[in-house]
C-alpha cells in the first residue's frame, strides 16, 4: 500500500513581530496561504522498525536532519508503531527559502503517516504533534488561509484570498530563519503591517486592498544582511507586479498579479539574474 501527499509552498502576506516571549520565541502574527508549487510524498510501510528517506533532490539530508524523518520518528514513538516506512521525496519547493518547504513535508508526513498505519488521529492532534516539529507546521498540516499568532501555532481561518497570480522568486543563497529572528528587535519596530486590513481586504475579496496590506517586518533585517534581496524586489516592482514581498524571513520575494498578460514579462525579466522563478496560482 502506498500514500500519496502533496506538502505545498506557503507565503506570508503579513508578517508582524509583536514581542520577544520568555521561553525564546517571538510572539507573531501572521497571515499564510498556500501557492500551487509543492512537493510530493510518496509513502510506503516497511515490515522492519526502520525510517528511510529518499529523494531525486541532491541537496537536502535524508537523516533526522530532515523534517520528514522527523515527523515518521515523532507519529512512531507516540502511537508506539514497530513497523517502518519508505518516504521518498519528489522536491520542487527550494529550501531554506522562506516557503516553508521542510515544515510543509513534515505536515504531508504526518497526514500521510495517519492514514497508512490506520492510526485515527484527528486534525487537531496532528497540529498539535506539528508544533513540536516546527511553528509553521500546524498550518501546513490544514493549509488554506489562516491567521496564525501565539509563535504561529494558533490559527484561526480566513477566507482565500482572491484568485491571483504569483510569481516566486529565490536569489541564490540561503537564509537562516534563527539568525533573522535573532536580529529582530521588537522594541524597536516602528512600523507594524494590520492583520486586521488583510482580513478585511480578504473578506472584500478585494485585490487592491490585498496588496496594500501587504507587510513583513523581517524585510528590515533580512535585505540589510542581503542586499541580493532588496535588488530583487525593486525588479520585481519595476517589472509590473501588483504587490510586493518577502515571505517569511526570506530570501524568496513574491510578487502579486492580476493580469496573466503581465506575467510573461515579470518572469522572464527575473529570470535574467535569478534561477529559481516560479509563476503559479494561489492555491484555493
Amino acid at each position: 500500500m502506498k500514500i500519496y501527499e502533496k506538502a505545498p509552498a506557503k507565503i506570508n502576506l503579513m508578517l508582524d513581530v509583536l514581542r520577544k516571549r520568555d521561553d525564546g520565541y517571538h510572539e507573531v502574527e501572521m497571515i499564510m496561504t498556500m501557492v500551487d508549487l509543492s512537493d510530493r510524498l510518496t509513502m510506503s510501510e516497511l515490515p522492519r522498525d526502520t525510517i528511510i528517506i529518499s529523494s531525486q533532490a541532491g541537496y537536502i539530508p535524508l537523516d533526522e536532519k530532515n523534517l520528514a524523518f522527523q515527523a515518521a520518528r515523532l507519529i512512531k514513538e507516540r502511537y508506539d508503531v514497530s513497523t517502518g516506512v519508505h518516504i521518498h521525496l519528489d522536491k520542487h519547493i527550494p529550501v531554506a527559502a522562506g516557503l516553508a518547504g521542510g515544515s510543509s513535508d513534515a505536515a504531508a508526513a504526518l497526514r500521510g503517516l495517519n492514514k497508512l498505519w490506520k492510526l485515527g488521529i484527528s486534525d487537531a492532534e496532528l497540529r498539535v504533534l506539528g508544533a513540536e516539529l516546527g511553528s509553521d507546521v500546524p498550518f501546513c498540516i490544514t493549509g488554506g488561509t489562516s491567521l496564525a499568532s501565539g509563535r504561529g501555532e494558533l490559527l484561526r481561518p480566513l477566507p482565500n484570498p482572491p484568485q491571483c497570480w504569483v510569481i516566486l522568486a529565490k536569489p541564490p543563497i540561503n537564509v537562516s530563519t534563527a539568525e533573522v529572528y535573532g536580529r529582530v528587535k521588537a522594541d524597536q519596530i516602528t512600523h507594524h503591517p494590520s492583520a486586521r486590513q488583510m482580513e478585511q481586504a480578504i473578506r472584500n475579496a478585494s485585490f487592491t486592498d490585498v496588496c496594500n496590506a501587504l507587510g513583513n517586518v523581517l524585510e528590515d533585517v533580512t535585505l540589510k544582511l542581503y542586499p541580493e534581496v532588496e535588488h530583487l524586489k525593486n525588479s520585481m516592482i519595476r517589472l509590473g507586479a501588483d504587490g510586493v514581498l518577502m515571505s517569511g524571513s526570506g530570501p524568496t520575494v513574491f510578487g502579486l498579479v492580476s493580469k496573466e498578460a503581465k506575467v510573461p514579462r515579470i518572469y522572464n525579466g527575473l529570470r535574467g539574474f535569478c534561477k529559481d522563478v516560479y509563476a503559479v496560482r494561489l492555491l484555493t
